[in-house]
Order: structure tokens, then C-alpha cells, then sequence
């Protein structure tokens, strides 16, 4: 089942194109991650994608409806997004921040209510961060704070959650942490994840479906088997890449790579000889 999906859709800024006639469909109830080189149009699609900026040609649709005709807080209901770099929490504490998900739910004067309140304190159990309650954001460490920032996501009971490298200046104990706890959620909740990661074997341990773009088109896309391939990690990174299984999870992983520039397309090393002063030992 497919919830939301882009037909023809072209994003730019100006006059020049980002993202090209992109036909892109987003599994439900599973993790979809993004891959590709910086610059190719992964954060650009988030966007859109989300509503954060708008496109200039083609269709985004959920649940059969173009998104941008529809009312911003039904939408966020549906969606929630985490950006690449959320905006200051400076001078909040934890309940504060999380209490903004549910903006959408809010008539009148905006004050919570016992079922506003009831879910900040769901989403503080279930990412791990009620002990924090009452603390700072600005206090909390790296990964505390991205969980956090996870938490006041889920406080908006959305089915579909999107996030733009949320694994992005943590260190590897606290990237594992994060990225556990979505899948936690896609596993336990049915929620639908769709991030943009640059660690391939983080994209292929936790992905159902990856989405593999290059110069704002998609290479290819389908199971990580499919996308975590030598011919495709060639053609998105211009990297020649030996492939392996994981052997915790049995998912593809790539165990090296090298970059092509300066081999041919055929792996043979193109030599270049050394200036006749550095072979003359000079």
C-alpha cells in the first residue's frame, strides 16, 4: 500500500532545477531511507516533500490529495518532520519543546489539555527522555537532545515521520541509539520513517526501501539488497565498492571502496608517470 507519492515533480530554487520529474512512492508502515552525494536534491525532495518549501511542477499526494491544497494542520496530523538542524530550543526545558507537537490539536488560547498532556508524557517514555523532563535542552548531550527532538515529532500522533540526517554529529553509540529507536517505532507502532542518512550501512541495517538519487533524479530504488549494489554505488558515488553480508543481520554492507577517478570503466588502473626529477630521485 502506497500512501504518498510524487508524480513528475520538479523542485528548484529560481530558475534552476533541483529535483526532475521525480516519480517517487514511500511504502507505508515501513523505513525508507535516501542516499546520495552531497548536493544531489535528498534534502531538496524532504522538503517539498513535507511542505517546508514548495515545488514548481508535477504532484505530491497523500491519501489521494495534493498537499499543497491541504490545510497545514490537518497535514501535520498526517506528517512530521525533523530537519536537518531543528531551529534553538535555547531556554525551554524538555516538556516545553515536546508540547509544540501538539500545535495541531490546539483550538481557541492554545492551552493544553489532559490528552495533550498525556501524550508529551507517552512520547517522553517511549524515546527515553522523562527523566529529562524538566531539564534544559540546552543542558542534554548530543544524542539526549536528538531524542528529544524525536519526542516533540511523536507528540504530533503522526502515521508518517520524515527526518533529514538525524544521525548527524553523534557519535556511533548515540547514532545506534536513535536509529534503534525508529526502528522501535516503525516495528512496534507501524509507523512510516523516511530519513536521508549518509552512512550506507546504517541506510541498509535499518531500511526497508532506499531511494538512491543523483543529480536530483532516482538511480535507483527498491529493497537494500537491490540499491546496496557495486553497478549502483558506482554510478551515485563514482566509487568502486566491494559488497559483503552483514553478519549480524544478513543485510549488504560495503566493506570498501575506492574512489574511480583515475580508473577506467573496466577497473583498470590508468597510470600516470611520475615527472623524470621525482624518478631521477631528485
Amino acid at each position: 500500500m502506497t500512501r504518498l507519492y510524487t508524480e513528475d515533480l520538479s523542485i528548484g530554487y529560481g530558475e534552476r532545477l533541483i529535483v526532475k520529474r521525480l516519480n517517487v512512492e514511500i511504502p507505508d508502515k515501513q523505513i525508507t531511507t535516501i542516499i546520495g552525494a552531497n548536493g544531489c536534491g535528498k534534502s531538496t525532495f524532504l522538503k517539498a516533500i513535507t511542505r517546508i518549501i514548495s515545488h514548481q511542477d508535477g504532484s505530491i499526494l497523500l491519501d489521494g490529495k495534493h498537499i499543497a491544497k491541504e490545510d497545514t494542520k490537518v497535514l501535520a496530523r498526517k506528517m512530521a518532520i525533523l530537519p536537518q538542524s531543528p531551529e534553538s530550543a535555547s531556554g525551554l526545558t524538555v516538556s516545553e519543546l515536546v508540547s509544540y507537537g501538539r500545535f495541531p490539536y490546539q483550538k481557541g488560547f492554545g492551552r493544553l489539555t489532559k490528552r495533550d498532556f498525556e501524550v508529551i508524557d507517552w512520547a517522553l517514555g517511549v524515546t527515553g527522555t522523562q527523566e529529562f523532563k524538566y531539564r534544559p535542552v540546552d543542558a542534554l548531550s548530543g544524542g539526549q537532545r536528538q531524542r528529544v527532538w524525536i519526542a516533540m515529532a511523536l507528540a504530533q500522533e503522526t502515521d508518517i515521520i520524515f527526518l533529514d540526517e538525524p544521525t548527524t554529529y553523534l557519535d556511533m553509540a548515540h547514532q545506534l541509539e536513535v536509529l534503534e529507536l525508529l526502528q522501535r517505532l516503525n516495528q512496534e507502532q507501524e509507523r512510516t520513517i523516511v530519513m536521508v542518512l549518509h552512512d550506507l550501512n546504517q541506510a541498509a541495517r535499518f531500511a526497508n526501501y532506499i531511494i538512491a538519487m543523483k543529480d536530483g533524479k532516482v538511480v535507483k530504488s527498491g529493497s537494500c539488497e537491490e540499491v546496496i549494489h557495486h553497478d549502483v554505488l558506482r554510478e551515485v558515488f563514482q566509487i568502486d565498492a566491494e559488497i559483503g553480508a552483514d553478519p549480524r543481520t544478513g543485510k549488504p554492507m560495503c566493506i570498501t571502496y575506492n574512489l574511480l577517478k583515475g580508473e577506467s570503466t573496466t577497473h583498470e588502473k590508468v597510470t600516470h608517470p611520475l615527472p623524470a626529477a621525482v624518478t631521477a630521485g631528485a
